[in-house]
């Protein structure tokens, strides 16, 4: 079977990468697609480099041994050197026999791989629904900060992650999803159109199915954590209560109540962990 280096694309691919260690998913270092139905479905293999593996087992530095210590002008170097090989873009489906599409988000490239996906965290950086720039490390930063996240976070929900062959790459199974974006919050505070600030300030006293009591201040802490989740249009979120989702089908009854106490044990677990 041909063996494919976890090289994204060599002009855009970040050199040199971050110290920073990947978490236990990385140790599954190769990635095989299923055995293959048929003659034309073609199997691809990726895997670490000898060298990321020692990175592993490195102790990373201190954030205040990277900005005060005698690394600090290594540190800078490496980013100044990178600012021009950003991760902006990848096109894996155009070199990697197996890979079927690219899907593009605003941020992650995706493919399809039939049973799996290759997601790719590139290093644009989105926020207001638009992709703003490009930031040296980012991708690889976000990536491990996932992986990192789902790893510590298996006792309460199961993931799709198979393994991480790059710093840049994650490797899920194929799930079905939700059209439901669940939103935890902890907070009364925001600055969009549907943050809680903004809309509970503008006299809302009922936000997708919570009832919040007069006299709350900005930034002020909530007195229990609350969900307020959203369903995707086409350019923006739009809120919606838990009545609605079941009454358009979105989700049953039951399975509302076991995501909900899913995302509430996930920020729960996240503000003490």
């Amino acid at each position: 079977m041909a063996q494919y280096a976890p090289t994204l694309n060599p002009p855009n691919t970040l050199i040199p990468k971050l110290p920073i260690p990947n978490p236990s998913f990385s140790s599954i270092s190769t990635f095989r697609t299923p055995k293959p139905k048929s003659k034309n479905f073609s199997t691809i293999s990726m895997s670490v480099t000898a060298g990321q593996n020692q990175q592993q087992h490195q102790k990373p530095p201190s954030l205040d041994v990277l900005i005060n210590g005698a690394r600090k002008e290594e540190v800078l170097g490496a980013i100044k050197n990178s600012s021009s090989h950003c991760l902006s873009e990848t096109n894996l489906h155009l070199t990697v026999p197996g890979l079927k599409s690219k899907t593009r988000g605003k941020v992650r490239d995706v493919y399809d791989s039939g049973d799996y996906l290759v997601m790719v965290t590139t290093d644009r950086q989105s926020a207001f629904d638009r992709i703003l720039a490009s930031i040296p490390f980012k991708g690889q930063v976000l990536n491990e900060t996932s992986l990192w996240w789902f790893d510590k976070t298996q006792h309460i929900t199961s993931n799709a992650v198979v393994s991480a062959p790059d710093e840049n790459v994650t490797i899920a199974k194929k799930c079905s999803v939700f059209p439901v974006e669940f939103v935890v919050r902890g907070f009364l505070t925001g600055s969009t159109d549907t943050s809680l600030w903004t809309v509970y300030n503008n006299g809302v006293r009922n936000y997708c199915g919570n009832a919040l009591p007069d006299g709350l201040a900005k930034s002020q802490k909530l007195p229990a954590n609350i969900l307020t989740p959203t369903t995707k249009a086409a350019d923006h979120d739009v809120p919606v209560t838990p009545d609605e989702i079941v009454e358009r089908g979105l989700m049953t009854q039951a399975e509302y109540d076991e995501v909900s106490r899913k995302a509430l044990s996930l920020f729960e677990y996240g503000q003490v962990c």
